[in-house]
This record gives C-alpha cells, structure tokens and sequence, in this order.
C-alpha cells in the first residue's frame, strides 16, 4: 500500500540509530502525485552531485567561471527505472520535449520513506527537470523477465526539500 500523505516530522529529516535501507522510496515526476500508479518506480539512480566551477561561489580572488564543461551536464542527470505497464506518460513527456511542446521543466521529487511508507525520511527535489532520453530491456523470448523502461532526465539543479 503506498502512502497518501508524504511529510517529515516537523520538516526535519529523521535521524535513526541505524542506517536507513535504500528500497522504500516513491518518486513524484512533477504532477504533486508520488502515489500515482505511473510513479511506481523499482530503481533511482543518483548523479555524483559534484561542485563545478559555475556553481562555486566567487570570493572576489577567483577568477571568472567558465561554462559548465560536457562533463558536468552529464553529472546533471537522474535516472529512473520502473516496470512497463503499458502506460505511456514517459514516452508522451519524452516526446513533448523532443517537439518542444513540453509545458515547463518539472520538479521531480524522490522521497525515501520509512519502511512502512507512513512519512519521508529524506526527500531530493531535481528543479528544471526534462527528459533526455527513454530506453528500454532488451526483448528476450528466452528469458520471462519483467520488462523495463529507464527515463533519464536532465535537471538544472538538486536541493534536500
């Protein structure tokens, strides 16, 4: 059963005695709904949140900042993996941006809950999110898997909501 109300206690992370695991998270893709049966994702997987040198703070001895590096756009990008269920939000989102017709850049929020999924532990906010690419598992007739599609996003900036 997933949660219906997402909220930390007292806005501040929870702290525990023991590591938090890493498989209860659920994924809001922008829409205010992380209990959207479209937002039922099996895997995230995090960029390494680098400092680059447009984004480090000028104390007046630094000299200019350069334009983000090719390297540095990519470290902006977030992927998320779910099960194919025939829905095609993904792909319709991929392809709004491909024609230029997406709305705006989304916040997409990933929300890593207690065990039994009642509040947030940690939630990461990836503003100006936009799809860059959608891809999918290999068919195989031989091997009765689930089907997975990746979505991978780049985004302008990541704050701890």
């Amino acid at each position: 059963m997933m949660a219906t109300g997402l909220t930390m206690e007292n806005d501040t992370p929870r702290v525990a005695a023991r590591p938090h695991t890493n498989a209860h998270f659920v994924v809001d893709l922008g829409r205010g709904d992380a209990t959207d049966a479209d937002t039922g994702f099996c895997e995230v997987v995090f960029p390494e949140f680098r400092i680059g040198p447009a984004e480090r703070v000028d104390r007046g001895d630094a000299p200019q900042a350069a334009p983000p590096s090719p390297t540095e756009s990519s470290s902006r990008r977030l992927i998320l993996r779910r099960g194919v269920t025939g829905s095609r939000n993904l792909y319709e989102w991929r392809d709004e941006a491909r024609r230029g017709t997406a709305s705006q850049p989304r916040t997409v929020t990933v929300h890593l809950m207690t065990p039994d999924l009642s509040s947030a532990v940690l939630t990461w906010c990836f503003h100006g999110a936009r799809p860059v690419c959608l891809s999918y598992a290999p068919l195989n007739a031989l091997q009765a898997t689930v089907l997975i599609e990746s979505v991978e996003l780049e985004f302008d900036t990541m704050e701890m909501c």
